[in-house]
């Protein structure tokens, strides 16, 4: 199994006997008692065991934040030896690096110092062309198995929010982390502890640490949750008391809060103009529906270019509507708040909506923060006459049907999967709240295959596929469809039909793409020259399953750590084979019929006029399967995988 990292996150990665370090090394002496700490035996799949990682936070008066990180981690295999990075990021506008150092401490002794010469400084993403978000990084390329891997960085920045999210694990073990919070005279904090019992810090004055040690590797599981959702982090909110001095940032109590003051900080912004109600107007000029005139609205933004430019309030505060409109091009929060502005020119009310992008299980309703979000999409208000299931109902506001501007693969009634589900803001001043976003039901994300299949004596085969996709899973079909040359694509669809029937020769590929309808198409063409087994030179057995099923689970393990996470979507195909002369149907699989709260699935098998009719559907509901659970659902889906591998026999007459 494997750990993975990205980069996406702070670098929180990190059996030998501890090194003896030479006079002049210059090593800090948390990186020496961090390098001489002797961890536990792990699993030989664990890369790397972080040693000590500490952030040490002051705030000033005057707001300014100063933080001394010091991170260590010990490489215990080959893949570890990547991890030997440290990386930093900051604001451009509000903070910098103002110190960063790093170590590699050999098992000989040796040590290796990083500074500024082997330090790069990046943009956080390539699209963002005024590199307001930015790190700084130094890696260790030579790191081996043994060595230990040390850097301390300094930063300082003014933040927008009294409030901060420390986590004190990501996937590999942990045997000390700790943040440490140093507030002005006469201010408070308050903590919020997730995935774990509550941690209540030390506390001496207005110092506040939290701290937890032997942490656990976090086994990666199929389908299990986001390691965001196992591994323990706490939230932060500190508060000056009556009479203590203001610092300018904020700190919220409650979900209320939040939504009035990012209304407050982007309403100006969704101004309209001339241009845009003209623009809006043109767009919208056939159509009769609320629902057509949204669309051609939210196809318009979606065909933005995508560029990031942060501006003010850390990146929060989107541009000007006008200034988008006018240049074509924008960040998430730019594209939705056009769209805000183009739908009020033909009298549409909508709402911008702050959601984390990449765990819908990432925030919780306990501690109410801007600083849970990391993307911006639109709620638009609708009657009752538009029915789709991106639609919810607010307390407040009525039906909002959400929408993702900045998804050009999942067009307007859908919804990205890992946004489905989640906790995301409704940001509409006092009548806005935290609510949970729509799942969409599997029948709205399903796959219907027609397949026609000629079999012969010799047990080759001519197969006519027709498969139609919808929904999330045409999204997925489109992602891949659009991110590869025509070549590659061919390639990744011949490979996928090669693992069910082996030595197939595909000889037309053909899809489909009509995003507007959200649908996927694909019709296929393939021979195998020996799919089915003669046995006996009597006997012809194969598997009416030709093709696998391109969204599939396995569960082989007999036990499980971590809840099993389901996807919503469907499944129905009907596969008509055309049996050779001279042979009958000698054994054939009983039907299957399973029905359980996470999903049902049925295979039926029917011989007549000549031909074998094969069926299987199955429908899988979006849901979480507790530990307790998981014998059950790991049948459900062992009877699915052995009702989709049960061969046919045939005998000749």
């Amino acid at each position: 199994m494997l750990y993975r990292l990205t980069l996406l996150c702070f670098v929180l990665l990190a059996a030998t006997a501890a090194p003896a370090f030479a006079a002049g090394d210059d090593v800090p002496n948390w990186l020496q008692q961090a390098a001489s700490a002797k961890p536990p035996a792990y699993d030989k799949d664990v890369p790397a065991v972080v040693l000590h990682h500490e952030a040490n936070v002051t705030i000033g008066e005057d707001g300014k934040i100063t933080t001394n990180t010091t991170f260590a981690m010990r490489v215990l295999n080959r893949e570890g030896r990547r991890m030997a990075l440290a990386r930093e990021n900051y604001h451009n506008d509000s903070g910098k690096v103002r110190e960063m150092k790093a170590w590699l401490i050999r098992a000989s002794g040796d040590v290796k110092k990083y500074g500024k010469d082997e330090t790069v400084d990046m943009a956080s993403v390539n699209n963002d062309i005024y590199n307001e978000v930015r790190y700084k990084i130094i890696v260790a390329g030579d790191a081996e198995i043994g060595d230990v891997f040390g850097f301390q960085t300094v930063t300082e920045e003014r933040s927008v929010f009294n409030q901060a999210i420390w986590s004190f694990q990501v996937r590999i073990p942990v045997l000390v982390s700790r943040y440490t919070l140093a507030l002005p005279e006469n201010w408070r904090a308050s903590s919020v502890t997730f995935n774990h019992a509550k941690i209540e810090p030390a506390v001496n004055g207005s110092t506040y640490s939290w701290e937890m040690r032997n942490l656990a590797p976090i086994e990666p599981e199929p389908a299990s949750p986001e390691v965001t959702n196992l591994a323990p982090r706490i939230a932060v909110s500190y508060y000056p008391m009556e009479g203590a001095r203001q610092n300018g940032s904020r700190t919220f109590d409650n979900w209320t809060e939040v939504s009035r003051w990012y209304t407050e900080l982007t309403d100006p912004q969704a101004a309209s103009n001339e241009l845009i109600v003209a623009k809006a107007k043109q767009l919208t000029a056939g159509a009769k529906t609320e629902m057509e005139k949204i669309r051609a609205i939210a196809r318009y933004a979606q065909d933005l270019q995508y560029i990031s430019i942060q501006i003010g309030i850390g990146g929060y505060r989107p541009h000007a509507a006008a200034d988008v409109f006018a240049k074509s091009y924008g960040d998430c929060k730019d594209k939705a708040n056009l769209m805000r502005a183009m739908l009020k020119a033909v009298n549409i009310d909508s709402y911008l909506v702050l959601i984390f992008s990449g765990d819908a299980t990432y925030v919780r309703e306990e501690w109410a923060s801007p600083r849970w979000f990391n993307h911006c999409i639109i709620a638009v208000k609708v009657s009752d006459e538009t029915q789709t299931p991106t639609v919810i109902a607010h307390p407040k506001l009525g039906r909002l049907l959400i929408f993702d501007a900045t998804d050009d693969v999942t067009p307007l009634g859908d919804l990205p999967e890992h946004e489905q589900g989640s906790f995301a803001l409704i940001a509409a001043g006092d009548g806005g709240t935290l609510m949970r976003m729509p799942t969409t039901p599997p029948e709205a994300n399903r796959v219907e295959r027609q397949s026609e299949v000629t079999l012969n004596a010799e047990g080759a085969i001519t197969a006519t596929v027709r498969e139609n996709a919808l929904g999330q899973v045409a999204a997925n079909y489109r992602r891949v469809f659009r991110s590869l040359s025509r070549t590659d694509y061919n390639s990744v669809v011949e490979r996928w039909v090669s693992r069910g029937a082996n030595g197939a020769k595909v000889n037309k590929i053909s899809p489909t793409d009509n995003s507007t309808e959200g649908r996927f198409a694909l019709d296929l063409e393939f021979t195998v020259g020996s799919y089915g087994q003669v046995m006996q030179n009597r006997l012809l057995v194969f598997r009416p399953a030709i093709i696998e099923r391109r969204e599939s689970i396995s569960l082989l393990e007999s036990k499980r750590k971590h809840p099993v996470v389901l996807e919503s979507h469907a499944y129905d195909e009907t596969v008509r084979i055309k049996l050779p002369e001279g042979f009958i149907v000698d054994e054939m699989p009983d039907p299957m019929n399973l029905d359980t709260s996470f999903g049902t699935f049925s295979a039926t098998y029917e011989v007549k006029d000549g031909h074998l009719l094969f069926t299987r559907k199955l429908v899988q509901r979006a849901m979480t399967v507790p530990v307790e659970d998981y014998a059950k659902v790991r049948s459900f889906l062992a009877g699915i995988r052995a009702a989709e591998q049960s061969p046919v026999v045939l005998m000749k007459k």
